[in-house]
């Protein structure tokens, strides 16, 4: 099952809560501008209405200083190059997998 998140604008956020302000009924708004009720609760309950932006955040892990890091030190454990970069091995973990890095070694 796909799902699609839809951020809303202000304006219309600003719009509908307006509108249940001036005597409207929160059925009748989340009918008219086009939203779920629980949007609509949800809304009147936030302080701030401004959206959120989803799926763009920062990363920690500079790729090229990761890149020269591993040509650098091949036999380092994932442990110690996520202590050395500060953070955690699952996160050292993905960034090598994002940059196609992979590393097997057989247990002895």
């Amino acid at each position: 099952m796909l799902c699609f998140s839809m951020t809303y604008s202000l304006d219309l956020r600003e719009a509908a809560l307006s509108y249940i302000k001036n005597g409207g009924s929160k059925v009748e708004a989340s009918r008219l501008f086009g939203f779920s009720r629980s949007t609509l609760y949800r809304w009147l309950d936030m302080e701030d209405l401004t959206p959120k932006i989803h799926g763009s955040r920062d990363r920690k892990i500079d790729k090229e200083a990761l890149k020269k890091h591993v040509k650098d030190h091949p036999d380092m454990f994932l442990h110690e190059r996520a202590e050395i970069f500060g953070v955690a091995v699952s996160g050292m973990h993905y960034a090598l997998k994002r940059l196609g890095i992979v590393k097997k070694r057989a247990r002895v």
